[in-house]
């Protein structure tokens, strides 16, 4: 048995083995495809098992985030922080090999994966990053910034739309250090692919722009390395590979979907080690494995001293941009909203946005981002610079084209990449079309601002297709996602430095499409509050009755505070900008704004279920419990009660 033979089993049986252990996994694609990211990281990967994020490394994504346990053995076998240990802790109770990869678990996992069609486009994502810093951060003779992105993709990757949008965006921005390789063993959960799936997939990426070629005979590994070799020296576009493989490869069940997502059987494991010459024992592992590991780990360690006596001298020569740099990569966003002027004026909410944005954008030269075709409604663009392109690989606005779902998976890729601070826009109602990749953001940990206009029945005359009475409510169920929706220019201020702030985590703004009066702030409290997520704006000694809105509905509620104080009943007025931000306040604090034993009332143009968290079971909520209608904006809300007239009424006839 060759090198590559014994270290290629090796990931294969310890992935089996884990499955087996475990009762449950996907044993197929570890059984077909572990060569193929066997000879990515032995023949082409540049990386540190030591310092899994060292900057220049190469980056290998797993798409098809089920065949986690091939990754893990992959990881264990090339010298990471993964031990034996944890390959037999395979999907159990706080271990660093779960069921789908994690990034902000296990040392070497690049992208959190599993949802088919994310970690493609979290792969163009980090391709984009790369191009981008790079074309900015090098100079001549010191190439800080040149590496690779690899992506295994399967069958059901690339069935979901998503593939067709990020592959379309990597082809046209020619994309040329991306390299995607197909794991085409023509088999699903359900069965052959050819059950649903008839299209050829080459030609598709072909007419997206990309380099194509195929491996028939995918278990040749001369072939497969000179096909991926190819790829890399073509140099002009991005690469996909299709590798034709066996599902199940080599054992009774070869090409049987029953071995996609089941064990395989002891018996059946063994058969299949049998056949391939490999000692029954389970978790096997040869002394020569441990011998490749550590030449692994030395070499590591060797590119990356290499890399970092060439980033010495490029500190040495050019300072600024090396400081400029670790800042980015650290995150040390500069915060310059001490030094903007108030606004003045009536704006909408996403105009006050847009000034914000190109304000902290000119402090941060790597935030980067764009919108999905949006750009002039969501003013979700850098004024000051051009669109990103092949040609311009340093413009920082990115034209997603109408490709919600491919925006939030790129802007993830970028975040995980690391040394750019991505930003999103598009109507609050299209978050639908992201929410899979907004939902992976937040389990990530990645600090991705998602700028989300036209948030409510205020939009107006696009009716109710356009207006999102669910969506505020939809996002504040989502772990770690802090959304934020402020009530005038001023607030959007302390909006973005909360998302500024926060590096642990994307933040959602909710931005109105209508002019919003700007709040007194001499009769009112000042706009700081926002950055405790909830503070009282008006109130009373010892109020009767707490109005507590968010957004453009504040404003009602504070005409109807006027009147209702002018009648003798006392209220208090609390802006909720965000739940999740006033959530982690001191408990005295929330008891402060909202003391028990007093009513409350919930205002919000969206659905009110997530109000009586608040309310409790017996507040009253006024809310949108059905879809708007098509009519001006104001019209609507009229119509909808969201009036001082229709609070005060409600307020009145409630409390008594």
């Amino acid at each position: 048995m060759s090198r590559d033979e014994l270290l290629i089993n090796t990931i294969r049986f310890l992935s089996v083995d884990m499955v087996e252990k475990a009762k449950s996994g996907h044993p197929g694609m570890p059984l077909g495809a572990s060569h193929i990211a066997y000879l990515i990281y032995d023949r082409f990967m540049r990386f540190n098992p030591k310092d899994p994020k060292w900057l220049n490394r190469d980056r290998f994504v797993l798409s098809a985030g089920h065949a986690s346990a091939m990754l893990y053995s992959l990881l264990f076998v090339m010298g990471y922080d993964v031990s034996l240990d944890d390959l037999k802790a395979f999907r159990q109770l706080n271990s660093i090999t779960p069921g789908h990869p994690e990034s902000f678990l296990t040392p070497g996992v690049e992208a959190t994966t599993g949802p088919l069609g994310q970690g493609i486009g979290n792969a163009v994502g980090m391709a984009l990053a790369e191009r981008y810093l790079s074309s900015y951060f090098n100079r001549e003779g010191f190439p800080i910034i040149d590496h690779y992105t690899f992506a295994l993709v399967s069958d059901g990757d690339l069935m979901e739309g998503v593939s067709c949008e990020v592959g379309e965006l990597a082809g046209h921005w020619r994309l040329n250090k991306l390299i995607v390789i197909w794991d085409n063993n023509r088999v699903s959960i359900d069965g052959p692919t050819s059950l649903a799936w008839s299209e050829d997939v080459l030609k598709r990426f072909e007419a997206f722009g990309w380099y194509v070629d195929e491996v028939e005979d995918g278990y040749n590994l001369d072939l497969l390395e000179k096909a991926i070799r190819k790829a890399i020296e073509q140099g002009q576009k991005p690469a996909f590979i299709s590798v034709r493989t066996h599902l199940a490869y080599g054992s009774p069940k070869e090409d049987d979907a029953s071995a996609h997502g089941a064990p395989l059987g002891k018996e059946v494991v063994l058969e299949t080690k049998r056949r391939f010459g490999w000692p029954e024992e389970e978790f096997y592992v040869p002394q020569e494995v441990y011998s490749y590991r550590q030449e692994k780990i030395e070499k590591g360690k060797r590119l990356q001293s290499e890399w970092e006596q060439t980033f010495k001298r490029y500190q040495e020569a050019y300072p600024e941009l090396a400081k400029e740099l670790l800042k980015a990569l650290n995150k040390e966003w500069i915060d310059p909203l001490d030094s903007m002027e108030p606004f003045k004026e009536p704006l909408a909410t996403r105009q006050a946005s847009h000034r914000v944005l190109n304000f902290i954008a000119k402090h941060n030269p790597t935030m980067v981002g764009g919108s999905a075709d949006l750009t002039e409604s969501t003013g979700a663009h850098i004024k000051d610079s051009k669109a990103f392109s092949h040609e311009n690989p340093t413009g920082r606005n990115i034209h997603f084209g109408v490709r919600e779902h491919a925006m939030g998976t790129i802007l993830n890729g970028m975040a995980y990449h690391g040394g750019i601070l991505p930003f999103g826009g598009t109507f609050l109602v299209f978050s639908d079309y992201m929410r899979p990749s907004i939902r992976m953001a937040a389990m990530s940990q990645l600090q991705v601002i998602y700028i989300f206009t036209h948030d409510s029945i205020g939009l107006g005359e696009d009716g109710p297709t356009h207006q999102p009475v669910e969506h505020i409510s939809s996002l504040r169920l989502i772990p770690n996602l802090w959304v934020i929706r402020p009530a005038d220019a001023n607030e959007v201020i302390y909006a973005y430095r909360l998302a500024l702030s926060r590096k642990d985590g994307p933040t959602a703004l909710i931005l109105t499409r209508q002019k919003l009066p700007l709040i007194d702030r001499t009769r009112y409290a000042h706009p700081s509050g926002v950055l405790k997520g909830a503070y009282i704006l008006a109130d009373s000694e010892d109020p009767q009755v707490i109005l507590i809105a968010s957004g453009s509905e504040v404003h009602p509620t504070l005409k109807a505070w006027e009147r209702l104080t002018s009648m003798g009943i006392k209220a208090r007025v609390v802006n909720m900008v965000s739940f999740e931000v006033f959530e982690l306040q001191p408990k005295e604090y929330k008891d402060q704004i909202l003391p028990k034993g007093v009513k409350k009332v919930a205002i919000e143009a969206a659905r009110g279920m997530c109000w009586h968290k608040y309310v409790g079971e017996d507040g009253l909520i006024i809310s949108m419990e059905t879809f708007g209608k098509s009519a001006p904006g104001d019209v609507l809300m009229e119509y909808f009660g969201f009036t001082e007239q229709n609070i005060v009424n409600s307020v009145q006839s409630w409390i008594k």
